[in-house]
């Protein structure tokens, strides 16, 4: 009953509802809570209403919630709250105030979504946050989510390099590869696989679930063990020796639909196929690596990427394969925010920070006017931030600056400035941030006016999902594929760990179309810059070779492409 009426304060709190009523309940759970006695035979009694705190309304209610187990009107106010938003107050630093400014201001109605506005910095600009208490925030964040079912392919990633760090410099192993879906690279990870070979797998495992960072053991075993990270991630731990190791890597890598596919493949030539080896009767076929096993079954190498039964299979067996982009074809990011709106980071550092990582170009897009939640430029601020881009770029040498916006789709599918001012800028992505709740023809339609205005140049996070937090919104992602192949437009592939959009289902159907992507990191801070990996691996997994890619690019060929696509769209 205690939990009940707090919880009810916190709603009311929430809603902006009367702060007495919320009091009232706050009250009352506290003296509920300290209450000696029979709660039933204090209410059937009355003697509760004698009690300081509880008034007569609240009286009623504890009578029908013990009576019923419901209150209705109570019930009512806790629907007009979103799914998932109540949980955030599990949140150390996150009350019921703080929890309404976030939900009002940022529209932040689950983990996820908080998360994501943290990493975007937009908590520290709130009235009653502030840097500290945003990283405070995050920190409960990621301690809540310790113990989710799946993780972000950027919190497994980096769990298993800890991993694998420690393990590969063990003397008793041998070979060491990851293997399951994170090798796969997909977009969310249920556990990490690792697979070693070596003589002594008792010394290795062993190693393995004493290493530091295990916050348990789950399962030991003398071929198989199974930890759990103190990032609430559990590892899985293989150990074969040499001669199962090509055919172990293939099997725990997966995925299940490309293996039974494979054995198929390899029963209908006479053989089998599984984790210990290529056999003929009962002979077996010796095979060194991975590629030896696709040669052996009339097949090109299949990168692990694309090992999900897609028709990597047939594209095998003809040479059709492509030649899957690398991170070093890479030669700029785009999609980069500053303190010119809700980035931490200035044009400065930001440039520097790519120049470290070996880039010739950033493309600098803040946020437009609409956005007012993450400071979006008003036309004083553009004006103002293209000076200082001409400026920095006359200081740099061999390193570029593109000044750009990202620009939202306002809800009747226009930009978010006149054209006067969006020509000014070298390009501009449009992306929609606000009213998803549209239905797929409203938002099919609202996107396609974007995309056929003539100053877009890009599409930014095409579906708007937030993986682990929030569903795409409704699309008809293959009108839009074709509404950018007509003009000329951008998908992008937001590299943000938290998106990873547009989907690698959709990648390899806009690359058929004949639409470039461009590999965004999406970041606000200068650490962020490197999550383009996270973008390359995916666009891998979509297919995607170093042609389809604009940001392959280099400087010179770069400004003629953008040119030449401005010359064309206005025609």
């Amino acid at each position: 009953m205690a939990a009940l009426l707090a919880e009810m304060a916190d709603i009311l709190e929430i809603l902006g509802e009367n702060p007495f009523k919320s009091r009232a309940h706050r009250t009352a759970a506290r003296v509920i809570e300290t209450l000696s006695g029979d709660l039933y035979k204090l209410v059937a009694s009355s003697e509760l209403l004698e009690v300081k705190g509880i008034g007569k309304g609240i009286f009623h209610k504890i009578k029908v919630l013990l009576d019923t187990g419901s209150f209705p009107p109570e019930d009512d106010l806790k629907s007009r709250l979103p799914d998932g938003l109540l949980e955030l107050l599990r949140i150390p630093g996150l009350g019921p105030r703080k929890l309404r400014a976030v939900y009002e201001k940022l529209g932040v109605k689950n983990i996820g979504e908080l998360e994501y506005a943290c990493s975007e910095n937009r908590l520290s600009e709130l009235t009653g946050f502030g840097v500290k208490s945003q990283d405070k925030i995050l920190l409960g964040i990621q301690n809540l989510k310790k113990y989710q079912q799946r993780s972000l392919l950027s919190s497994a990633q980096a769990g298993a390099e800890a991993v694998l760090a420690e393990l590969s410099s063990h003397p008793d192993v041998k070979k060491i590869m990851l293997a399951g879906s994170l090798r796969r690279v997909k977009e969310t990870i249920k556990d990490i696989d690792i697979l070693v070979s070596s003589k002594k797998s008792e010394a290795v495992m062993a190693a393995f679930t004493s290493l530091p960072e295990a916050d348990g053991i789950i399962a030991s075993g003398r071929t198989k063990s199974s930890i759990m990270l103190r990032s609430g991630i559990n590892v899985d731990l293989r150990v074969v020796g040499d001669k199962e190791f090509p055919f172990a890597s293939h099997y725990f890598t997966g995925s299940k639909e490309h293996n039974t596919e494979l054995r198929g493949r390899a029963k209908k030539m006479g053989l089998k196929l599984n984790e210990y080896g290529l056999f003929k009767g009962d002979t077996a076929l010796p095979c060194r690596d991975e590629a030896a096993i696709f040669n052996k079954l009339g097949l090109d190498y299949i990168p692990p990427e694309l090992r999900e039964n897609t028709g990597e299979i047939a594209a095998a067996e003809s040479g059709a394969l492509p030649d899957l982009i690398e991170e070093s074809d890479l030669k700029g990011l785009f999609h980069v925010h500053t303190t010119y709106s809700d980035g931490k980071n200035t044009l400065d550092e930001m440039a520097r920070a790519a120049m470290k990582l070996g880039f010739e170009y950033l493309g600098i897009a803040d946020h437009s006017r609409s956005a007012a939640y993450a400071g979006g430029l008003k036309p004083a601020g553009i004006k103002k931030q293209q000076k200082e881009i001409k400026a920095l770029n006359k200081t740099y040498d061999g390193f570029t600056i593109f000044h750009g916006i990202e620009s939202d789709i306002l809800p009747d599918g226009c930009l978010d400035y006149p054209d006067d001012i969006l020509k000014i800028f070298d390009f501009v992505i449009a992306s929609v941030h606000s009213i998803f709740n549209m239905s797929e023809d409203q938002m099919t339609a609202r996107i396609i006016k974007a995309i056929e205005n003539p100053y877009t140049t890009m599409l930014g996070h095409p579906t708007g999902r937030l993986l682990l937090a929030r569903e795409a919104y409704p699309v008809n992602i293959s009108a839009i594929i074709e509404a950018a192949r007509k003009h000329r437009v951008i998908i992008e592939l937001n590299s943000h760990p938290h998106r990873l959009d547009l989907d690698w289902r959709h990648l390899k159907t806009a690359r058929d179309r004949g639409v470039f992507i461009a590999i965004n990191p999406d970041s606000h801070r200068a650490q962020g810059l490197s999550d383009y990996r996270y973008g390359v691996g995916i666009a891998r997994k979509g297919w995607l070779s170093k042609e389809d890619v604009i940001n392959t690019r280099d400087t010179r060929q770069l400004v003629s492409f953008l040119e030449e696509l401005k010359s064309k769209k206005k025609r």
